[in-house]
């Protein structure tokens, strides 16, 4: 039982890779919009270019473990 509970967390595929990295970017904009409502100015933009990297960061490792994860699997 613990075992179906658990695949549901593993990203299988591209397709649901790029559905949660666009996931991640949806977050990442909103709360760079807030911190630049927050912190008028450099400081702000400067944070919300720190989220939107983030992303960018993420979505590589997420992308890399996915298709490492098949070719280890075929």
């Amino acid at each position: 039982m613990w075992k179906k509970f658990k695949r549901l967390f593993v990203i299988k595929t591209k397709f649901e890779a790029f559905l949660i990295i666009y996931a991640l970017a949806l977050g990442a904009t909103e709360r760079g919009v807030v911190y630049m409502h927050q912190y008028p100015g450099f400081g702000g933009i400067l944070l919300a270019l720190a989220c939107t990297g983030a992303v960018f960061m993420a979505g590589g490792k997420i992308l890399d473990a996915v298709e490492m994860r098949s070719y280890w699997e075929d």
